[in-house]
C-alpha cells in the first residue's frame, strides 16, 4: 500500500537524521535533506563547521558514504556539505549549544536567556526554548521562555516554524531540550498591508506678469537735440511765468493808486474849512 510506503520513507529518514547527529555534534550538526537523482540518492548535511564533516583527506564523508549504502539501504548515495549561514536561527544547532551549556554546570535560566538574547539578536521572529526534567530538584519540572511572535497552532505552525531537539545527561537525570524559531522574512496569512490612497490635487498655476522692456537705442545726434529742446521749452515756461508776474504787479499798483487820489481831495477840503474859519474869528472880533 502506498501508505506504507510513505511510513517506511519517513523511518529511514528519522534513523538517517539520528545518525548523523550522533556523528556529527561536534561539527554542528544542523540538519540533512534526502533528495533523489537519476544518478543515485544525494544527501545535503548541514553544518556549522564543514571542514569537520569532510575530515582530514575526506576520510569522515567517505565513512558516512559507506554507511547509508550498506546499513541504511541507500542506492549510490552522495554526500554533499554546506554551511549554516546563520547558527543562530538553527533550532538543532542551538538546542545542542544549551545541553553543551547545561553540562558546564551553568543555571538553566542563565542559559535560556542568553539564548533567546542571541536568536533574537539574529533576526528571529519569534523563539520559544523549554528545558523539561529534573532541573530544581528531586521531581520533574517544565520551564518555557519566549520572546516575540510565535505561530504554535495551524498550518502556519509547520509550515514557518523550525523546531530542534537535543538531549543532556547530568547527575539528577536527564534534560531535554526542545527549541522553536520562527526566522525572519517570514510572511503569515494574518498580516494585512495598509495602503494609502493617494489623492491627486489638482495643481495651481501661478500666473506672473512679466513686462517687456523694449531697450531702445539712441544715436548721439538725437541725445544732443533732446537737451536743446528742453532748454527752449523751460525758457517758453520762464517767459510765461515772468509776464505773468508782471501783469499782476501792475494790476495792484493800479489798485493801489486809485484810493490814494480819492483821499486826497478830502482831506484839502478840510484845510480849507479851517483856515476860513480862523480868518472869520477875527473880523467878528473886530
Amino acid at each position: 500500500m502506498i501508505e506504507k510506503d510513505f511510513v517506511t520513507e519517513g523511518l529511514k529518514r528519522t534513523r538517517i537524521d539520528e545518525y548523523l547527529e550522533s556523528e556529527l555534534e561536534r561539527a554542528g550538526y544542523g540538519g540533512m535533506e534526502v533528495q533523489l537523482t537519476p544518478l543515485g540518492t544525494m544527501v545535503v548535511v548541514y553544518a556549522e563547521r564543514p571542514g569537520m564533516v569532510i575530515g582530514r583527506g575526506g576520510k569522515t564523508v567517505r565513512n558516512i558514504t559507506q554507511t547509508l549504502k550498506s546499513n541504511y539501504g541507500l542506492e549510490n548515495p552522495q554526500v554533499e556539505v554546506k554551511e549554516v549561514d546563520v547558527p543562530e536561527l538553527n533550532p538543532k544547532i542551538m538546542a545542542h549549544k544549551i545541553a553543551a551549556m547545561l553540562q558546564r554546570g551553568m543555571h538553566f535560566r542563565r542559559v535560556a536567556y542568553t539564548a533567546l538574547r542571541r536568536i533574537m539578536g539574529a533576526g528571529a521572529q519569534g523563539v520559544e526554548v523549554t528545558i523539561s526534567g529534573k532541573i530544581r530538584g528531586a521531581r520533574s519540572a517544565t520551564a518555557k521562555f519566549n520572546d516575540g511572535y510565535l505561530k504554535k497552532c495551524g498550518e502556519p505552525s509547520t509550515r514557518f516554524v523550525r523546531s530542534g531537539f537535543a538531549t543532556v545527561q547530568l547527575k539528577p537525570g536527564v534534560l531535554g531540550i526542545y527549541v522553536r524559531i520562527m526566522p525572519p522574512g517570514m510572511v503569515l496569512p494574518d498580516k494585512v498591508d495598509i495602503i494609502k490612497v493617494e489623492t491627486e490635487e489638482p495643481e495651481v498655476e501661478a500666473v506672473t506678469e512679466t513686462v517687456e522692456t523694449e531697450e531702445v537705442e539712441e544715436s548721439p545726434e538725437e541725445v544732443e537735440e533732446k537737451p536743446s529742446a528742453i532748454s527752449e521749452e523751460v525758457e517758453e515756461e520762464a517767459a510765461e511765468e515772468t509776464s505773468e508776474i508782471e501783469d499782476t504787479t501792475s494790476e495792484e499798483s493800479e489798485e493801489s493808486k486809485e484810493p490814494e487820489t480819492q483821499e486826497e481831495p478830502e482831506e484839502t477840503s478840510e484845510d480849507e474849512e479851517d483856515t476860513k474859519e480862523a480868518q472869520e474869528e477875527p473880523e467878528k472880533t473886530e
